[in-house]
């Protein structure tokens, strides 16, 4: 176990600390950083719920959390033993002003015992119809005055839309700076997400051409096998489109397509991204049906499992409109992108579970070799994965061994799994880390929330005042509806996934 100390004296308060997200990512994420030494011995998590628990029984609870869901496998008991001293249970009602008094003279007791100003890091696992409340009580009990110290952390979905989204940041502007609330996104925290700023901008290799002149278009794909499981309460009222797209999707988008920053400020990066949504072209109500389709799974079977519908799912309307995959193309309207589409798609209850960024180059601007020569040519792609597999792999031609002069695609890989042997920290031990240090370039802040909200809020228009009469629109199972597949074959594309196995490596060594 390291010993350095990262950063400073630390409490942390879950409000919200019996369910589901603290049980399976807050806990065993701060439990990781606390074994490998990232957070200092003067630290604190103070829970709290509605539930009745003793300190020994939230304990307990989280302990069965961080056996069943830590990178690092079930926790020794001496770790664990150690660790849970630092946890403490404080029931009270979330709109109880007196749960906030208590919280306060918690906060107030440690910095006595510790001689020390702490970190105060609020952060909000509830219910988004729980984030206006909560806030207004911790900045009306005055638990967040110190601007430096005290911070915020709010889960997506930000807003319903771009009204609601607008309102919330109006409120938590009436209580804490900006500088103190912290949007988190857990895609952004990602070990192949934030690679992409390292390939980018560290390597002179691929900056010269990225640009309209060489990339003919973007293509980001997130798929995932699953259902909605239990959260058929939460996407009757999201949907695929608020649900992925609004937050992560456009994330990712604004990472491959931001300018170069002048430096790693956490606001000059978060400028950056900021401009690419301010130049996304705004879609008319009558261009929607064109640069935009949803889609929802009806029954299929998945691995050889028969699946229900969408609508047989627990909590969903049997009459719902709601989408569960969504497609979008859009243009950035600069002098690096003109003219080059992105396509953003997501789905649920798809053929395979997979997050990928495809970067299509345009094809040589004249074919000097014969024609039998060429027959099974591409154009040049690299492709991003971030989930399952983590890597980048760049496809290209190259003559296939013989007498006669063929040429084939092949392709060059960097696979995380072969090239680092050590423990790949989860993505919410990224973002908790940025919190506790106050690092915020991975957060999105309130112009950029409202940005991406401005964006799609046409489509959304557009799909609440027509509601579908064909849902379903593709099996369980499949690569999802006929209309995404039309949306980038209009522009002469396909939708492309190429295989990231380990039995390519053996190529690029």
């Amino acid at each position: 176990m390291e010993t350095e100390t990262k950063i400073g004296h630390t409490i942390i308060i879950i409000l919200g600390a019996t369910g589901d997200l603290t049980w399976r990512k807050l806990i065993p994420a701060i439990y990781n950083l606390w074994l490998d030494g990232w957070i200092p011995g003067e630290f604190a998590v103070i829970g709290v719920s509605r539930r009745k628990y003793t300190d020994p029984e939230f304990g307990k609870h989280l302990h069965e959390g961080v056996d069943k869901f830590s990178r690092q496998g079930k926790a020794k008991k001496d770790h664990w033993d150690v660790f849970t001293k630092y946890l403490t249970y404080l029931q009270g009602e979330f709109d109880a002003t007196s749960t906030y008094a208590a919280i306060g003279k918690q906060i107030k007791a440690l910095e006595k015992k510790w001689n020390a100003t702490a970190n105060s890091v609020f952060y909000l696992a509830v219910p988004p119809n729980q984030f206006e409340g909560i806030s207004m009580k911790i900045g009306s009990s005055e638990l967040a005055e110190n601007k430096e110290k005290s911070r915020i952390v709010i889960e997506k979905p930000f807003g319903h839309n771009l009204e609601s989204a607008i309102n919330l940041n109006t409120l938590l502007h009436t209580h804490f700076d900006e500088s103190q609330i912290y949007r988190i996104d857990h895609y952004l925290g990602k070990e192949t997400v934030q690679n992409i700023l390292a390939f980018r901008f560290a390597n002179a290799l691929f900056e010269p051409i990225w640009n309209r002149n060489y990339i003919d278009h973007i293509q980001i794909t997130v798929s995932e096998e699953l259902g909605v499981e239990h959260r058929g309460n939460y996407y009757e009222t999201a949907g695929a489109l608020r649900d992925m797209i609004q937050n992560h999707l456009l994330q990712l988008m604004c990472l491959i397509a931001m300018e170069a920053p002048i430096s790693f400020d956490a606001n000059e990066i978060r400028n950056k991204k900021v401009d690419v949504l301010n130049a996304v072209r705004k879609m008319k109500p009558e261009e929607v049906h064109k640069n935009a389709i949803r889609g929802q799974y009806g029954s299929g079977w998945v691995k050889g499992k028969k699946v229900k519908s969408y609508r047989q799912e627990p909590d969903v309307s049997p009459s719902s409109n709601v989408e569960t995959f969504a497609a979008v193309k859009l243009y950035v309207d600069n002098w690096r992108w003109q003219g080059v589409p992105f396509y953003v798609r997501t789905g649920k209850r798809l053929n395979e579970t997979i997050s990928v960024i495809t970067i299509q180059f345009k094809p040589v601007p004249h074919h000097s070799f014969p024609v039998e020569a060429i027959e099974n040519w591409q154009s040049n792609k690299l492709i991003l994965n971030i989930q399952p597999h983590m890597g980048i792999q760049l496809s290209f031609q190259a003559k296939q061994p013989g007498l006669k002069m063929l040429l084939n695609p092949v392709h060059m890989l960097f696979n995380y799994h072969d090239t680092y042997t050590g423990g790949t920290p989860e993505a919410y031990e990224t973002l908790l880390i940025d919190v506790f240090r106050g690092d915020a370039t991975l957060f999105m802040r309130a112009d950029q929330v409202e940005a991406a909200w401005t964006i799609l809020m046409p489509v959304l228009d557009a799909w609440k005042a027509n509601t579908s009469p064909n849902f379903p629109t593709y099996d369980a199972g499949s690569h999802g509806p006929q209309d995404a597949d039309a949306l980038i074959a209009v522009d002469g594309h396909n939708w492309i996934t190429i295989p990231f196995e380990k039995n390519e490596i053996a190529s690029t060594k």
